[in-house]
C-alpha cells in the first residue's frame, strides 16, 4: 500500500503557491518578507530564551531541583502524588526537554507502567511549559508585563498535576 501521507505537505504547498499566482501575489517577495519577519522574531526572543536555558541548568545542576522534590515529598504524598514525579511537577513549567529527561529517568527508575510512570505520563500530557510559552509568545510581540497570564497558567498547571494522579486512579486501578 503506497504511503500517500508523504504527499500532503507538498501538495499544500502547491496549492499556496498556486493560488498566490491566481491572485496576483508575488509569491516568492511574500516569502522572502515572511522569512525576513520570522527571523527578527527570532532574534528578538534569544535573550530570553538563553536566560531560561541557563536557569534550568543552573537548577539541575545545583541540585536545587532534588532538595526542593524531597522538601514537597510530604505534600505530593498528601495529594496523592507519588514523590516520583515531583521534579516533574517542578521542571514542567520552566522547560519542555528539561521535563523530558526527567520524564524519561521517571521511566527508568520506576517503569512506564507503574503508577508513577502513568501519572508522570498524564502530567506530562496535560501540563504546559508557562515560562517558555510565555517567553517566547509574549517576547515577539512585545509584551512586557503578563498581568494575569502566568499565575493563572500556573494554577492550570497545579490543577493538571493533582488531577493526574487522580485521573490514572480512575482509569487504572
Amino acid at each position: 500500500m503506497d504511503n500517500y501521507g508523504a504527499y500532503a505537505v507538498p501538495a499544500v504547498m502547491l496549492c499556496i503557491v498556486l493560488f498566490g499566482f491566481l491572485r496576483r501575489v508575488p509569491v516568492f517577495d511574500a516569502f522572502v518578507a515572511g522569512a525576513k519577519e520570522g527571523l527578527q522574531s527570532s532574534i528578538s526572543i534569544l535573550p530570553t530564551l538563553v536566560g531560561l536555558i541557563m536557569a534550568v541548568s543552573m537548577l539541575s545542576a545545583s541540585g536545587a531541583l532534588d532538595l526542593l522534590s524531597s522538601f514537597l515529598a510530604p505534600a505530593a504524598n498528601a495529594l496523592g502524588l507519588p514523590p516520583q514525579v515531583m521534579p516533574l511537577a517542578l521542571i514542567k513549567p520552566i522547560s519542555g526537554s528539561g521535563s523530558t529527561a526527567v520524564l524519561t529517568q521517571i521511566y527508568k527508575d520506576c517503569g512506564p507502567d507503574s503508577f508513577a510512570g502513568r501519572v508522570a505520563s498524564v502530567m506530562s500530557g496535560s501540563t504546559e511549559t508557562t515560562f517558555y510559552a510565555v517567553a517566547v509568545y509574549f517576547g515577539a510581540v512585545g509584551i512586557k508585563k503578563t498581568r494575569h497570564t502566568i499565575p493563572a497558567a500556573l494554577v492550570g498547571d497545579v490543577t493538571a498535576c493533582i488531577l493526574s494522579a487522580f485521573t490514572v486512579r480512575l482509569f487504572f486501578r
